[in-house]
């Protein structure tokens, strides 16, 4: 039974490594060429690429939950608690940011919510950029901390531990920005969420592919 259990989530861990995978690296591609294409670095990214941003991010976060889920599953019985830390952190993370995007995709293009740049602008400071911020600068380092932990220090656990840890790190440090008001220095949180991120969800998919048996 133990041993069912623990194929399956392995199944489940590479199915979601992948999905984060892919929606980062579209993610990086979209937010690149949106940059390019806004007028200045302080205007926002326009459409297409904030909406195809925005519809990736509510694919990517549930990605994250059951990616957390199949660690904690596959994980030893002695790391177990901090990945079921990890795995709270990830749903609160998700919630959050699945309520943020969501809304403003169906509700801040609506008339009724016109001139309500102050709650779905993602011009500093509104209710959904503090909220994006809550999700990924506390959040998101929380999860990813207690997930590395929940690695070995041996092989290529020990590397996924390392991206893990330096993602979380880089993500709390965008917290500064939000202190300072400088969103441009609240950017360095991308380097961890979209860069050091990929490369561990990748890491844990090549290593619970390997398990499969």
């Amino acid at each position: 039974m133990d041993h069912d259990v623990s194929q399956s989530a392995r199944r489940l861990g590479v199915a979601s490594a992948l999905i984060i995978v892919l929606s980062e690296a579209l993610y990086a591609i979209s937010l690149a060429v949106g940059l390019s294409a806004a007028a200045s670095s302080t205007e926002p990214i326009p459409d297409p690429y904030f909406t195809l941003m925005e519809i990736l991010i509510l694919i990517m976060a549930p990605a994250i939950v059951t990616l957390a889920v199949a660690v904690y599953g596959t994980c030893d019985a002695g790391k177990k608690p901090l990945a079921l830390a990890a795995t709270v952190f990830a749903a609160i993370l998700a919630t959050i940011t699945s309520a943020v995007h969501f809304s403003i995709l169906f509700l801040s293009r609506s008339p009724a919510f016109s001139g309500m740049e102050q709650v779905f602008s993602f011009e500093w400071p509104s209710v959904v950029y503090v909220l994006d911020i809550l999700a990924w600068d506390f959040f998101f380092p929380l999860f990813a901390v207690f997930l590395a932990l929940s690695f070995a220090r041996v092989g290529l656990e020990e590397w996924i531990r390392r991206f893990l840890l330096i993602s979380g790190i880089l993500a709390i440090l965008g917290l500064a920005g939000a202190a300072v008001g400088d969103m441009q220095l609240r950017n360095v949180g991308i380097l961890g969420y979209v860069g050091a991120f990929t490369v561990a969800a990748a890491l844990i998919g090549l290593s619970m592919r390997r398990a499969i048996r």
